[in-house]
């Protein structure tokens, strides 16, 4: 039986690895290689940058209305295998090939002078890869539900995902460069051929990872999860609604994600222009690596001491010291204090939130009568593409606003550095406190209480 969990654990957290592999590819790292080689040489290449970066940016806001439609669809698989594993499999196969065309010229066409027909197919395929990559996305973090009813051990799986997910976001951080160099002809600087053997090695590392978590997890049958009536598309956004505790919760975290990306988006503008040295930002990445090392273990052992709840608001307290760090001082020394009580504990926070968000799929099944765990579960990602989006406005408005467009900061214009700090640092401190007073009176949920709902439906679905 330990056998079994410890398969089932490391099988979701190399899955996980995988999957932030693939989400920093194509969010990151995509970008870096349309801006430099994608057109590179070509008579077009502004216009044609301008375009495609305008395009992902739309297509993914489009898309982001369609994940609860997603997840009921998944709700509504029924197969030998189960309803999320066919989606993990296919989902990650897919996205897998159409991330190694993104990482190409298109055969030729993105350097040709045929850009409508250029426009035409990269619209295509970017559809085609978001879409199978939302299916997989939702389908695997919408597992922990289906693999397990007790906290204690959903607790586990998402710590040991986190985990997964750490090494791999910062994993291909790190060696982004190095393996593009090393794959580019000569071996001394970035080239298209070596940005697709980075396209390559992500597509691979996902789509095994995607099978080893398909091989490698079981899907629960229980009395709370026999099949029973589904709700349908249309009915998709109503039967969201109605769970109260995942919309209080929804609300409180947007607000936490939105200030905290408000802030990381424009640490860059901090280390560039009020220190005066940007080669230092990688500090950023350092911090953050080692916090999740640190406190991702961890987060089981606190909750079970402490309760999520307590975790989550020590968290958001700990990064609002954070906040008044950086607004207090503008040192390296400072900077990096405030780094660490502002950045290691995201992670504490997210699990929080996604355990909380894993045991709404009762709630809502208790109060509604109606089980929608792959609905449920597309919430996170969903709330968490709502404030990626905001991120790049955010960027542009303070930047704008705090005169931080130059090369280098202009001296004697000490003004800047005032609205920077009220942009970056006041305001998403104010939305944090915001964030914690809404959890704090409005969500109820509780392992305690998801225990009690547990036994009622056990108990009522006998």
């Amino acid at each position: 039986m330990k056998e079994g969990k410890m398969k089932q654990r490391l099988s979701y957290a190399f899955g996980a690895l995988g999957h932030d592999v693939y989400y920093y590819s194509i969010s990151t790292f995509f970008i870096a290689f349309v801006t430099a080689q994608m057109f590179a040489g070509t008579p077009h290449e502004d216009a044609m940058i301008a375009l495609v970066t305008s395009l992902v940016v739309i297509i993914r806001l489009i898309e982001i209305i369609f994940d609860p439609i997603i997840g009921s669809i998944i709700d509504n698989t029924h197969t030998r295998w189960g309803k999320f594993k066919p989606w993990l499999v296919v989902g990650g196969i897919m996205s897998s090939l159409m991330i190694m065309l993104m990482f190409s010229d298109f055969f030729g066409l993105a350097k040709s002078d045929n850009r409508t027909l250029f426009a035409i197919v990269f619209i295509i395929a970017f559809i085609i890869l978001d879409a199978f990559y939302s299916f997989k996305d939702i389908a695997f973090w919408s597992m922990i539900p289906a693999l397990s009813e007790k906290n204690s051990e959903r607790e586990t799986l998402g710590t040991f995902a986190r985990f997964g997910s750490a090494i791999g976001a910062q994993g291909a951080t790190i060696l982004a460069i190095p393996i593009t160099i090393f794959f580019t002809k000569g071996g001394h600087a970035q080239g298209a051929r070596g940005f697709f053997a980075f396209g390559v090695i992500a597509a691979l590392v996902q789509g095994i990872s995607a099978l080893v978590t398909a091989w490698g997890t079981k899907e629960q049958k229980s009395v709370i999860r026999q099949e029973g009536i589904k709700t349908n598309t249309l009915d998709v956004f109503k039967a969201l609604l109605k769970n109260d505790q995942l919309m209080w919760l929804s609300l409180s975290y947007i607000l936490f994600a939105i200030a905290y990306v408000a802030t990381t988006a424009t640490l860059i503008l901090n280390f560039t222009f009020v220190i005066g040295n940007a080669s230092l930002y990688s500090i950023t990445g350092i911090v953050g690596f080692i916090g999740s090392i640190i406190l991702v273990p961890m987060f089981p052992i606190l909750a079970k001491k402490f309760g999520r709840r307590k975790v989550l608001t020590g968290a958001i307290i700990s990064m609002l010291l954070g906040y008044l760090l950086f607004v207090l001082g503008s040192s390296v020394a400072m900077t990096v204090a405030g780094l660490i009580f502002l950045t290691a504990p995201y992670q504490l926070v997210f699990l929080s939130v996604l355990m909380t968000i894993t045991d709404s799929v009762e709630y809502g099944q208790w109060k509604n009568g109606v089980r929608n765990e792959a609905v449920t579960l597309a919430m996170r990602p969903l709330l968490d593409k709502i404030a990626g989006a905001f991120s790049n406005g955010i960027y542009g408005f303070v930047a704008i606003s705090a005169g931080m467009t130059g090369s280098k900061y202009i001296a004697g214009h000490t003004y800047g550095v005032a609205t920077f700090k009220l942009y970056s640092f006041v305001v998403p401190a104010i939305l944090m406190i915001i964030a914690l007073a809404v959890y704090l009176f409005k969500v109820k949920l509780t392992e305690k209480r998801h225990e009690e709902i547990v036994a009622e439906l056990e108990e009522r679905l006998k």
